[in-house]
């Protein structure tokens, strides 16, 4: 027999034209789909090449009239094994996933050792080896090395029962207790589990030590969102009352940070006194688990500005010594630095320009600071607040609506104010104010105006002329005739002013 006339004739004993047709198939499944891992399709490879080999060898020995016998084998051996290897990869790796059924890998695992498993039974068979007498050599073989590797089978068994019951899966932040890693879990493989720490370190648990552990899966609770609890320590002087610095800080986190949950909302918690201080807590719930730092720092810097434009200070040590060489100059040109700071605040606003520089000074001295962080709501549409905020550092963005209807309309600069109406009429705002950048600004209150006003009524009238013009500048119709629009200033003027008498109490007969 010539070799080509071999050739065929044990390429088509060995099936393979089949063989060849289904490694092209399922290569080109795995070219199409996403996430497979290719070295599936190199070891697949590796026994085709190892199958075609095997059939040259075969047909060379038939062409020489040697026996091909074990050529023959080797070739059944690697057809087999190719079969597993083709079979489980298009059906666990491609076609199951496609639907939506997704094995553990660990499973896969199993089903691709099984079938090698029963490849080489069939092999030997074939080749003439004792089945029975190979299991009892098996089982003594077994006996012995189950002895000497009672840890990693304990491993691979904890890492079989891991998968299955999906207690811990991909994609979870675990932690095994006090001083122990806190990681997000990347895979869970034979020996081992792999986590992801946040400091960019992968740590190997073996699965024995996970599954005898009491392991903590962050995060998570039946039938809610993956949000974590934080807790961040404050502390201030033990004098200030909690109900104060409680308020303060509440109000300043009711606009979530990113990151932040909106529910449970967060919350702040009254802790004690050590020393010389007071603690406290801020509890909000972390949505994003890789950004826990960054998220703590964001509700620090709330809690700074918060307790800032309230007036209450962090505490001190009371080891700390402060030694301040203090002069009659240095009070006198800080209090006169500040003066002239407040006195260009007000000066920026055309509703003070007729003051008088004595009542000027006077309003300046009873303005109040408040400082706001960036995304912090200075007002909200509908609130009933009589302060006017005149903006010195940073910007403000002006809002109306609410929910996915709210809409920015105005975006507002230092040396800019909002808030007059309600300063002068009490009525309620007409938007929302939201700092744009971190904001410093002046609040001019109804009871500091109100001492102005107590000195010199008159000048209600002119403020009430300024707010009529700013009003009927945003609403004037450019074809009105002059007389027209004249009677309309005049009428809505009367209004506010006596909207403004109203609220200030201020008599007629003044």
């Amino acid at each position: 027999m010539g070799f080509w006339a071999a050739l065929a004739e044990q390429g088509w004993d060995a099936r393979t034209p089949f063989i060849v047709l289904a490694f092209l198939v399922v290569r080109v499944l795995v070219s199409r789909a996403k996430g497979v891992e290719r070295y599936h399709m190199r070891a697949a490879t590796t026994l085709l090449i190892g199958h075609l080999i095997s059939v040259l060898v075969a047909a060379a020995q038939a062409a020489g009239d040697y026996d091909p016998h074990t050529a023959e084998i080797s070739t059944l051996a690697f057809e087999l094994l190719l079969i597993v290897n083709l079979g489980t990869t298009a059906a666990f790796r491609v076609l199951l996933p496609r639907v939506g059924f997704v094995l553990p890998r660990i499973m896969i695992d199993l089903v691709t050792a099984v079938g090698v498993l029963v490849v080489f039974i069939v092999v030997g068979k074939k080749a003439g080896f004792s089945i029975a007498g190979l299991i009892t050599t098996s089982a003594v073989l077994t006996a012995v090395i189950g002895f000497s590797l009672q840890d990693t089978l304990g491993n691979v068994m904890g890492g079989l029962s891991l998968q299955l019951d999906k207690s811990v899966k991909v994609g979870d932040w675990i932690t095994l207790g006090a001083g122990q890693p806190t990681g997000k879990v990347t895979e869970i493989r034979w020996r081992y589990t792999a986590i992801e720490t946040r400091n960019w370190e992968t740590v190997i648990i073996p699965n024995g030590s996970l599954v005898k552990s009491q392991v903590t899966i962050l995060g998570q609770r039946i039938g809610e969102p993956t949000q974590l609890r934080r807790r961040l320590e404050f502390f201030v002087d033990f004098r200030t009352p909690p109900t104060e610095v409680i308020t303060a800080v509440t109000a300043a986190l009711v606009e979530p940070v990113p990151n932040m949950a909106t529910e449970p909302a967060a919350n702040v918690v009254f802790y004690g006194v050590r020393d010389s201080f007071a603690v406290y807590e801020v509890r909000y719930w972390l949505t994003d688990l890789n950004v826990d730092d960054g998220t703590d720092s964001a509700v620090r810097i709330r809690i700074w500005f918060a307790l800032r434009r309230a007036g209450i200070p962090l505490s001190i040590p009371a080891s700390s010594v402060f030694l301040t060489h203090e002069t009659t100059e240095r009070d006198a040109r800080k209090q006169s630095e500040d003066l002239a700071e407040r006195l260009a605040a007000l000066s920026a606003v055309d509703l003070f320009r007729g003051l008088s520089p004595e009542l000027r000074e006077n309003l300046a001295a009873h303005l109040i600071p408040m400082p706001f962080a960036r995304g912090e709501a200075v007002c909200r549409e509908g609130d009933n607040d009589d302060g006017l905020y005149m903006l010195v550092h940073g910007d403000a963005a002006v809002r109306i609506g609410k929910g996915r209807e709210e809409r920015q309309v105005a975006l507002l600069h230092a040396g800019q104010f909002f808030g007059e109406m309600s300063l002068m009429t009490g009525e309620a705002r007409t938007a929302t104010v939201v700092a744009a950048t971190d904001l410093v600004t002046y609040r001019v209150t109804k009871a500091a105006f109100q001492l102005v006003l107590r000195d010199t009524p008159q000048i209600a009238d002119q403020i009430a002329e300024i707010l009529v013009q700013r009003k009927n500048a945003l609403t004037a119709v450019r074809d009105e005739r002059d007389d027209q629009h004249r009677n309309r200033m005049q009428t809505a003027k009367q209004d506010l002013l006596g909207k403004i008498r109203g609220f200030f109490g201020i008599n007629d007969a003044h």
